[in-house]
């Protein structure tokens, strides 16, 4: 679905990307919140696990952003595009 602006241009298409991206942002900082980023201490710790267990939070946020995740990014799409259109 591509939206039109009044001027009949499209609706920057970077718009879904951007929610997409805060979104994953924000899921990122909520399983941190949940401890889910915790390094766990069965390879023996160390700053390398903690690095590791961070980007492992980080994806998984991408990957549930990209699959829908709680919505954020698609209400903030529709909010944006909607304004754009009013504009």
């Amino acid at each position: 679905m591509q939206i039109h602006s009044n001027a009949g241009a499209p609706v920057d298409s970077g718009l879904r990307k951007v929610a997409r991206e805060l979104e994953s942002v924000f899921l990122a900082e909520m399983l941190r919140a949940a401890h889910l980023g915790e390094a766990s201490e069965s390879f023996g710790g160390g700053a390398g696990e903690e690095a590791f267990a961070g980007m492992l939070v980080t994806e998984q946020a991408k990957v549930l952003a990209e699959h829908g995740g709680i919505g954020l990014a698609e209400n903030l799409y529709n909010a944006l595009a909607a304004k754009e259109n009013s504009i």
